[in-house]
């Protein structure tokens, strides 16, 4: 039986575990979730109650980069998950400081006490650390830190695209 896979397509998080599947080639039956009206079926096998959550023989996963490590064991035809250890330092840095001041700066009237702008540059922090690292690639090729990384700079890119365009960040804009 084909894995469920539940996703929404804006969500950063299951971007990164759909382009993991996709490279992957483990074809699963995708469920897309309206964030607003969860499904019951969803919410029986989602511990989270978040996406993405992937259900096959082998468990329920609802971590994203879970499941991207999973699609990748199944099968890793590009060699993501042959990375320098570094790359989970990145993914690290991603999902912890970066979504972090991220989020406090995409969703700013969700956080009063907090000062946008000061978010804004932690995250400008990250990317230009990422901007020295990144040349075609975080590494020599693709690996897992590339696309696990990429969707959420995505999403810190069209908080203001303007913005994000005028920043002296020229290998990000590359990637």
């Amino acid at each position: 039986m084909r894995p469920v896979f539940y996703s929404f397509r804006r969500c950063p998080y299951a971007m990164r575990a759909r382009l993991a599947l996709l490279v992957s080639g483990v074809e699963v039956s995708l469920r897309e979730v309206v964030l607003r009206d969860k499904p019951q079926a969803f919410l029986d096998v989602s511990p989270s109650a978040t996406v993405p959550c992937l259900v096959s023989g082998d468990g329920v996963l609802d971590e994203s980069l879970d499941i991207m490590v999973w699609a990748l064991r199944q099968n890793d035809p590009e060699g993501w998950l042959d990375m320098p250890a570094e790359g989970w330092e990145w993914i690290r840095q991603c999902d912890c400081p970066f979504k972090y001041a991220l989020d406090r700066t995409k969703y700013a009237s969700r956080y009063p006490d907090e000062d946008p702008a000061k978010h804004k540059e932690d995250a400008l922090r990250f990317l230009l650390e990422l901007d020295r690292q990144v040349t075609e690639w975080v590494f020599d090729r693709p690996t897992v830190a590339d696309f696990a990384v990429l969707p959420f700079v995505r999403q810190f890119a069209f908080i203001d695209k303007a913005d994000f365009d005028g920043q002296e960040l020229p290998s990000v804009h590359a990637w």
